[in-house]
């Protein structure tokens, strides 16, 4: 009898141990990260919690999505919204885009279209009565709200990417969004959140498996769908199909906790990351002061292979979790969790 205790005790202890080890190796906890950018930070801009950023390079503009993300999940209604900067000179001037936007307003990923000469904008918002897609358009400076969406499938929505006016993917980041289900899904790593695609009437299931679906991004070019997976550590490569469903192809590793994923003109990607996940989880929740950061880009080659470049780290005395990044000329416009002010970095590279 004592020695089938001893045995389940022992046994206990390796699946404890083995849980402790996965967890670190998996969320970059070991990894020394040292401050490196072949630039200099240009300017700080002062909006808060500027987690989603994508910028029009012929427009010469870039939309913020900004609110207090310390207060997640949201128990008082925040007023949070859209900015838009101007990148055409260094004056950088900015524009509160929804001034007269009198709902809840707690903006997270988003995603913009330029037909003609006006731009649908969508963002994902949060709010204490739960989640929404909500539908602009943009000619100007001037944001008008269209609509609002929401549906039960939305459980816990991240991140969004236009396909044209009406049809649209968008990511679950959880399966479970409270409890003990949740405490698992995050800290064993489960792939179970997904990707929804709505096609102008439905919403409709077309990839699952996913650790923490996150950022999202599509390049019409190349008809491929991009999504990070941050707890994998990996982008996840899908093939559009024409009905909106998706083919896997491939996982790209990146070593880190991928983010929000914007896409440049030449088809590179840049992604704002997370070295470290459980440095990250805790500054989310108020119990660090700071969180490390990192930014990618991934290159396709002539192989039709790719190549990552790390772009910058910061330990986080500079920015504190990096959400986003992407490039306007000599640019690299940056985002963040939670700090009062995003980087607007320049870098010395003549070919980014």
């Amino acid at each position: 009898m004592k020695r089938s205790i001893k045995r389940i005790i022992l046994v206990l202890l390796v699946v404890i141990i083995a849980f402790v080890s996965y967890t670190l190796v998996s969320t970059g906890f070991f990894r020394t990260v040292e401050n490196k950018f072949a630039g200099t930070v240009l300017r700080k801009i002062p909006v808060r919690g500027a987690e989603d950023i994508t910028v029009n390079p012929s427009g010469g503009f870039a939309l913020i999505s900004s609110t207090n993300r310390e207060i997640y999940p949201p128990v008082t209604e925040e007023k949070g919204g859209l900015y838009l900067i101007d990148l055409k000179n260094q004056n950088f001037d900015l524009t509160f885009l929804t001034a007269s936007f009198d709902k809840p307003f707690a903006p997270h990923g988003i995603s913009m279209l330029k037909k003609d000469s006006i731009y649908k904008v969508m963002a994902i918002n949060h709010t204490s009565k739960g989640h929404s897609i909500e539908v602009f358009t943009l000619k100007g400076k001037n944001l008008v709200h269209e609509k609002t969406l929401t549906h039960p499938s939305l459980v816990s929505p991240n991140d969004i990417v236009l396909i044209d006016e009406n049809r649209f993917y968008v990511t679950n980041d959880h399966k479970y969004t409270k409890g003990f289900k949740k405490t698992l899904e995050e800290y064993l790593g489960l792939s179970i959140s997904n990707v929804l695609y709505f096609d102008g009437d439905n919403y409709t299931e077309v990839a699952d498996g996913i650790a923490y679906a996150n950022g999202i991004n599509f390049d019409p070019k190349r008809n491929l769908l991009f999504v990070a997976s941050p707890r994998g550590f990996v982008v996840k490569v899908y093939a559009k199909n024409d009905d909106g469903s998706l083919e896997f192809i491939e996982d790209i590793p990146c070593g880190t906790g991928v983010d929000n994923i914007e896409i440049d003109m030449k088809g590179n990607l840049w992604i704002g990351a997370h070295p470290n996940l459980l440095r990250f989880g805790a500054y989310a929740k108020g119990k660090e002061d700071t969180s490390p950061s990192e930014i990618i880009k991934i290159t396709y080659n002539k192989k039709n292979d790719y190549d990552i470049e790390t772009i910058y780290t910061n330990d986080g005395t500079l920015m504190s979790g990096s959400t986003v990044a992407t490039p306007f000329e000599d640019l690299i416009i940056t985002g963040n969790l939670m700090d009062d002010h995003f980087l607007i970095l320049k870098t010395d590279a003549k070919d980014k």
